[in-house]
């Protein structure tokens, strides 16, 4: 086999795993997406567990819309593909604030509090698939 042939191999073989992971990396998003829009849609409806569930956390029911509006802006911002990284930053403080709410209220740790946590993994696991070159911006390759 020459240097050429084995160059195209490398390229091919290395091409179709970036394809595989950005196609991973999509679904993992639009699961991420969906979950998000649910909890936004809620927030935004003033669904009464959702009310009972903000005032639980020790938020005035009415914050929930507040917080719905929030999310609901950053995941329309993490839907576009220009802007995906920037609705991530934003979502992943939003996940903070729900980490938070949910440490102040002494919440179960692995299944509550840290929930938001594996959300926020999984949101950037998604993000990395999609665009690697985020590992050389956040100085983990080069």
């Amino acid at each position: 086999m020459n240097v050429d042939a084995a160059t195209a191999v490398t390229t091919t073989t290395t091409t179709t795993r970036s394809r595989l992971g950005a196609r991973v990396g999509v679904v993992i998003s639009v699961l991420v997406g969906a979950f998000l829009v649910v909890d936004a849609a809620g927030k935004l409806a003033g669904i009464q567990q959702v009310k009972e569930g903000t005032e639980a956390l020790g938020f005035p029911a009415g914050q929930a819309f507040v917080m719905g509006v929030v999310l609901a802006v950053c995941v329309v911002v993490y839907a576009i593909p220009r802007t995906a990284v920037l609705g991530a930053v934003g979502i992943t403080a939003y996940l903070g604030g729900a980490v938070t709410a949910n440490m102040r209220i002494e919440a179960p740790l692995v299944s509550a509090t840290l929930f938001a946590v594996y959300l926020g993994v999984l949101m950037w696991v998604g993000m990395v698939l999609r665009r690697p070159e985020l590992l050389r911006v956040a100085g983990l390759t080069r």
